[in-house]
């Protein structure tokens, strides 16, 4: 259901919108934490070294997709609030064209290059195997969070900001799930927890879609709709590249920091590792 966010008490209304957006980061973080938690519960301290050494370049690209998604969700608030509707699913026909590009540039890529990201970041031998079996998992499953991130940056640009974080916990309980059945039931090892982590983003994301379906008839796509616009595309790049940008930039300093203590071993990058879970709790989107 949508929600006019332009009338009413600001505090009142920043709050309420604010705090589920803020929630569902954290549990975004979670995905991640609940991978590093059970492999080294189940698999060891190599294991969990060979995950934690996949964090930083995770956080640099997951980073970037979620910046992106950010920023082409804006121009569709804003025309929401204007009340220019038609205005408003062009620019949610538009990014979704540019998602499916994203997806391909980005996934193409990190997919057939990750060995060679993990060799540049001095991922120690002993583990570089492991890492990359989990990694490029994630990389494939880079469509799936521009999926998710895009639908819940749309319903939350019409004013409801609860729903992706209720999908989000639905999907975070499920990851924990798949993560045991996967790694503890059916030995798949470290891909295990890989791919509880993309099918439970995946179903997060078809959540929002049905949703979005169901509740949200202003959102709901006509022929007339349908335009391809380079102006629009412009004005999205423009924001949405930047932020997805900023995102990304703060993560060179962990990228830089990973690759020292990489070449310390895998006992450190798994102490490392443990630390990190714990601190990302502690930032948030706002700052």
């Amino acid at each position: 259901m949508t929600k006019d966010l332009t009338s009413g008490h600001p505090l009142k209304i920043i709050f309420s919108f604010a705090v589920p957006v803020f929630f569902g980061y954290l549990f975004q973080q979670f995905y991640n934490l609940v991978d590093t938690i059970i492999v080294g519960q189940f698999l060891g301290v190599d294991a969990l070294a060979a995950v934690g050494s996949t964090g930083s370049l995770n956080f640099f690209i997951i980073g970037f997709c979620m910046g992106v998604c950010s920023g082409f969700s804006i121009p569709v608030a804003q025309r929401f609030g204007g009340r220019e509707y038609s205005s408003m699913r062009q620019y949610v026909f538009n990014a979704w064209i540019l998602i499916a590009f994203f997806s391909v540039f980005l996934t193409i890529p990190t997919v057939l290059f990750c060995r060679d990201m993990l060799l540049f970041l001095k991922t120690p031998s002993n583990i570089i195997d492991m890492a990359h079996s989990y990694f490029v998992i994630i990389l494939a499953g880079i469509p799936v969070v521009f999926f998710y991130n895009i639908l819940s940056g749309v319903i939350r640009s019409v004013g409801d900001s609860k729903t992706p974080l209720y999908f989000l916990l639905i999907s975070a309980a499920l990851n924990i799930l798949l993560d045991l059945l996967f790694i503890a039931v059916f030995k798949f090892g470290i891909p295990g927890a890989a791919y509880a982590t993309v099918i439970s983003q995946a179903i997060s994301g078809l959540l929002c879609f049905f949703h979005m379906k169901s509740k949200f008839e202003i959102l709901r796509l006509s022929k007339e709709d349908k335009i391809l616009s380079r102006r629009k595309m412009l004005t999205l790049l423009g924001i949405g590249v930047p932020m997805g940008l900023q995102y990304s930039i703060t993560a060179i300093g962990s990228v830089i920091l990973q690759s020292s203590v990489n070449v310390l071993g895998s006992i450190y990058v798994a102490s490392m590792t443990t630390a990190q879970k714990i601190s990302i709790f502690f930032s948030t989107p706002f700052d």
